[in-house]
């Protein structure tokens, strides 16, 4: 049994869920973007909720894409954009049906290296590489997961600032990592205007 207590949603039940299920973490990870990070982390729980109380990966992938699509709309709507993200939801179980026997922990299972791991968590639909760095970090940081060059796959959000979701444990240090957002999207703009 897992020692992990992650502190992502607010939710006992969520967060619960997220400490130990590897699918789930990844599925949120996956809705992450566009919506507040609480959001995005509660949908795996909300989607196992409405699935009967299990999050099933392999009976995601078999469902209708429409059927699924319907589930993830139904108020309130696992994300801002219910169609695109149930959809992207579908495509990385279907991914993790199709090669890694439909659990995520297979993603990192006897991977040697930080670059591999780096490489498999892009190659998912909807990871680029910052979504995709922010999983190392968040897996080595959160889930223990620490091959050999984790660190530097991770980039910047491997470091031990407080920059990303792999960062927050508690409340204080998710209000650190939000002025760590806003003074890189401030940053990003000024950077912008300049060109």
């Amino acid at each position: 049994m897992t020692t992990r207590k992650l502190w992502l949603t607010g939710n006992e039940t969520a967060d619960r869920l997220l400490s130990e299920d590897p699918n789930a973490l990844l599925l949120g990870m996956t809705l992450d973007q566009q919506v507040p990070m609480e959001k995005a982390f509660s949908g795996p729980a909300v989607i196992a909720e409405r699935m009967g109380g299990k999050l099933d990966v392999a009976a995601i992938a078999a469902m209708d894409t429409e059927e699924f699509v319907a589930l993830c709309s139904q108020r309130p709507a696992i994300h801002r954009f219910p169609g695109s993200m149930g959809k992207r939801v579908q495509q990385v179980c279907r991914a993790l049906v199709d090669d890694y026997q439909g659990d995520a922990e297979n993603l990192w299972a006897g991977v040697d290296d930080g670059a591999a791991l780096f490489k498999r968590i892009k190659a998912l639909p909807g990871f680029g590489d910052q979504k995709a760095k922010i999983f190392v970090a968040m897996l080595g940081k959160l889930w223990g997961v620490t091959p050999k060059g984790w660190q530097q796959a991770a980039g910047e959000y491997g470091t031990k600032e407080l920059l990303s979701v792999a960062d927050v444990t508690d409340e204080a240090s998710l209000q650190k990592v939000r002025e760590a957002k806003k003074r890189m999207k401030a940053a990003a703009k000024a950077a912008k205007e300049e060109a």
